[in-house]
């Protein structure tokens, strides 16, 4: 599947966001080697710290049925933003253990897009190796 396709699958999964809050949506869709799709949308609370991102929906929702790292093969996280969304830190602490570091994520708000890797987005990470 092409990162265009990719993308195209995200914001299919955007149309479930529930974003009353901030009105930003984001979709996300994580493929896997062996074409499996899982999706994911940003999904908010009025608590705000029970809201749960689109990228960790869709990458949570491939552990939760087995897959792990090395079977998820690229991660579309799409927004209706102004510009492209970028992970929250959150988000990022989380897919640094989860996804593999050269792995493509393609980021896109249907104007622009642009692809990249969990070290790009995020030098320096905290891991397991730290608690060593």
């Amino acid at each position: 599947m092409s990162h265009e396709e990719l993308v195209k699958e995200a914001f299919k999964a955007m149309e479930n966001a529930y974003a009353p809050y901030s009105n930003y949506h984001v979709g996300a869709c994580a493929l896997c080697k062996d074409g499996t799709l899982f999706y994911g949308a940003n999904i908010e609370n009025a608590s705000y710290g029970g809201t749960n991102c689109a990228e960790r929906s869709a990458v949570f929702a491939a552990y939760s049925r087995g897959y792990r790292k090395d079977d998820i093969e690229a991660l579309a996280i799409v927004s209706d933003g102004k510009r492209i969304g970028y992970p929250c830190g959150i988000c990022r602490q989380v897919l640094s253990e989860l996804l593999n570091q050269k792995m493509p994520i393609v980021l896109s708000n249907g104007q622009e897009t642009l692809v990249t890797d969990m070290e790009e987005l995020f030098p320096f990470q905290f891991s397991s190796e730290d608690l060593d």
